[in-house]
């Protein structure tokens, strides 16, 4: 089988001081980055944040203004095509051929690599059983669905077994159950000691998969640390309502922003879901102040069909960091699309 030994320095992705410029836009205004090796580091942020402009650099694709960049040990700016032996790279769009089979993707990518016919052979037979893709290897890729396919785009970034997979929003476009597959295979890589760097705008991909979080903004790292790190941060519990009726929406907006007068909270930030009727609030009583939340809302004259009190989630986390909520789309050369 066609592969790398596995990186065994502490960090198998480090990049200080990033910085890239295109026209009057700061896409990157010195980023610094760090993956521990088997590991798997979550990079959020806005669309345009910089976060495709940074993996683009990491992956060779792209040369910074300013900046370092060492991948599994390898200086990447300095040493280009030696870093392209050890970085597997499944972008947002999958990079097969619709006219080919599986079977004659991966032997295509393993040429690319200048694997021999024999070995590539071999290692696509391997990555097809991996990824349950066996029975469809003969297939042309214009019958496989949009989840076969990811899973294939995936394999091909790893025909030659990469210590550093590098997976910039991987599972867009899935719907929720191919979406958990390749969960899996991703958690399975990182078990089997592959180190992973993920971009992403589904949180609740962050929050499963990374053992770190950074989120970027305008060029900005702006927090890093674990998941729990992050909500912590934030402090508190989140009170969750639901309304009956749209119209109650602004009633219920002004209801929360009194009470949290009331509760210590001025000018509290509530949040609300217009599509989902629901809004939320910071509650800092805790679970021991939910009754007299219940009485306040009860004399305001809302009609609640929800209630409900959490933790912060990288959600709230986001949109406190960010301004608002996280959205799914893609960025382009540092800008928006």
């Amino acid at each position: 089988m066609a592969q790398h030994p596995k990186y065994d320095g502490d960090y198998a992705v480090r990049a200080t001081g990033l910085k890239k410029r295109y026209g009057e836009t700061e896409a990157l205004k010195g980023v610094d980055i760090a993956v521990r090796t088997g590991t798997v580091l979550g990079m959020l942020g806005p669309n345009g944040a910089g976060k495709t402009t940074a993996v683009r650099i990491l992956t060779t694709l792209l040369k910074p203004d300013a900046g370092e960049v060492e991948v599994a040990g390898v200086d990447v700016l300095r040493h280009p095509d030696k870093a392209r032996s050890v970085i597997g790279l499944s972008g947002q769009y999958a990079a097969v051929d619709e006219i080919l089979t599986g079977r004659e993707n991966l032997m295509m990518f393993g040429q690319l690599y200048r694997l021999p016919r024999k070995v590539a052979a071999q290692r696509a037979e391997e990555l097809l059983a991996q990824f349950g893709l066996s029975d469809a290897g003969d297939r042309m890729l214009k019958t496989y669905s949009g989840g076969m396919r990811r899973r294939l785009d995936l394999a091909a970034s790893l025909i030659v077994a990469p210590p550093v997979l590098v997976l910039d929003e991987p599972t867009t476009g899935l719907d929720p159950r191919s979406r958990a597959d390749m969960w899996k295979v991703i958690e399975n890589l990182v078990a089997d000691g592959t180190t992973v760097l993920l971009t992403t705008q589904y949180l609740e991909e962050a929050d499963r998969l990374a053992h770190e979080i950074m989120v970027i903004d305008h060029g900005l790292v702006i927090a890093k640390g674990t998941a729990d790190e992050l909500k912590t941060q934030l402090g508190g519990e989140r009170l969750d309502i639901s309304v009956s009726d749209d119209t109650d929406l602004v009633a219920a907006e002004a209801s929360l922003m009194r009470l949290s007068d009331q509760w210590g909270m001025a000018n509290a930030d509530v949040r609300v879901d217009a599509g989902n009727r629901r809004l939320t609030v910071p509650y800092p009583a805790g679970a021991a102040g939910l009754a007299v939340a219940v009485r306040g809302l009860d004399d305001e004259g809302l009609h609640l069909t929800d209630f409900s009190l959490r933790r912060p989630t990288l959600d709230d986390v986001f949109l406190q960091l960010t301004g608002h909520a996280a959205e799914n789309g893609a960025e382009v050369n540092g800008s928006y699309e």
